[in-house]
């Protein structure tokens, strides 16, 4: 058997183990992967209404918390659970045949799969419940959330070595990224931001990711600004920088205390 099929075939078994680990045998544990993201903007909805007479964008204040929340989702979800990855199977990493990359992998699809559920479930409520009519372009949509996710990765794969070499940078990032959802354009679009600050938002590449994929919802929606080339290259670079962290750090992964 050729190592890439070993590989495939771990793989496979730890997206069977994730999935079983992280949501149970019963119905409950997807259920509340569902709830998560209605809960968030069901909330945002109703405090937006109270305080607003219309959204930024169409005629629907769910809608257009949905459009800002599930790509941002997309995002945080993917680097949270890629940064766990070898934590929580490092008991599988005693055997020879599993490898940290494997479980990284593993979790890539997992969530990906899963936030593709969730966000096209989430949708449909929205649209059901508000009675609105979509005109979707499913490849802006598609690809938004697929750079929104390798973004995730890249970020994810940086932590995961980052972590195992310093306690003190985990609380950091933290710390530091916390803002990042209220700076990312799920409330706004960044167009309707007076200079400077309207540039400065530019500067994360989540922005445009949350631009991107509302002009896949809004037909009308201009985007001024958007940049997917500068997504592109943020992505690469950071799963580059990502990959170069992993790989120089397979000792403090070894010997990292769960």
């Amino acid at each position: 058997m050729s190592s890439l099929s070993k590989h495939a075939r771990v793989t496979v078994a730890l997206m069977v183990r994730e999935i079983s680990t992280r949501y149970g045998s019963k119905p409950g544990g997807y259920v509340w992967a569902l709830v998560d993201p209605v809960a968030h903007v069901a909330l945002m909805t109703i405090i937006f209404q109270a305080i607003a007479r219309m959204p930024a964008l169409g005629s629907s204040f769910a809608l257009f918390f949905a459009t800002g929340y599930l790509p941002y989702m997309f995002y945080s979800s993917m680097s949270g659970f890629v940064t766990g990855a070898v934590r929580a199977n490092r008991a599988l990493l005693n055997y020879p045949i599993v490898a940290p990359v494997d479980c990284v992998i593993a979790r890539y699809f997992v969530q990906f799969l899963t936030s593709g559920l969730v966000a096209f479930l989430v949708l449909m409520f929205v649209v059901m419940e508000d009675d609105v009519s979509l005109s979707i372009d499913e490849g802006k949509i598609a690809s938004a959330c697929l750079f929104a996710t390798l973004l995730g990765l890249g970020i994810g794969v940086a932590n995961i070595g980052l972590y195992a070499r310093s306690s003190l940078y985990e609380q950091v990032y933290g710390i530091v990224t916390r803002p990042l959802f209220m700076i990312s354009g799920v409330f706004f679009v960044p167009d309707s931001l007076p200079h400077p600050f309207g540039d400065y938002i530019l500067y994360n590449p989540l922005t445009h990711i949350i631009m991107w994929f509302r002009t896949g919802i809004y037909p009308e929606y201009r985007a001024q600004g958007l940049d997917i080339g500068y997504v592109a290259e943020f992505t690469a670079i950071a799963i580059f920088i990502g990959v170069i962290i992993f790989t120089f750090s397979g000792r403090y992964l070894r010997e990292e205390k769960a």
